[in-house]
């Protein structure tokens, strides 16, 4: 099974590295839903929004300034790829400590009564 993840897991860093510049820059759904009744204009470099829509009372997430924010990194849209791998890893490396940590609390786990009682029936005979 660790050699099927591994192989799932590079799998899925190979795609996300490729595929992260041929996504589309177009809003999504939830984007598109939020800013119908609005136009979009860029004004300085920033979008702004005109109109009345869901999307004009949206605030700024905490860390929209981050370094990996907007699936980019730092900004630079030439560097999506590595933030689509950045972030495939980021998962994998979760999903590994989280099967490691079930792996060790199963081995770590007190033996069940039917094997205590074959422990105990057995010393007595």
């Amino acid at each position: 099974m660790t050699g099927f993840l591994w192989a799932f897991a590079a799998v899925a860093v190979i795609i996300a590295g490729t595929l992260s510049y041929v996504a589309s820059s177009q809003p999504d759904g939830l984007d598109a839903t939020t800013q119908r009744g609005c136009t979009v204009l860029e004004v300085d470099g920033a979008e702004e929004l005109h109109g009345e829509c869901i999307a004009q009372s949206a605030e700024e997430h905490r860390l929209a300034n981050s370094p990996l924010a907007d699936y980019a990194i730092d900004g630079n849209d030439e560097l999506i790829g590595i933030a689509g791998i950045l972030g495939a890893a980021a998962v994998f490396a979760a999903l590994f400590a989280l099967l490691r940590t079930i792996r060790t609390g199963r081995k770590n786990r007190t033996p069940s009564a039917e094997g205590e009682t074959a422990v105990a029936g057995s010393e007595s005979a």
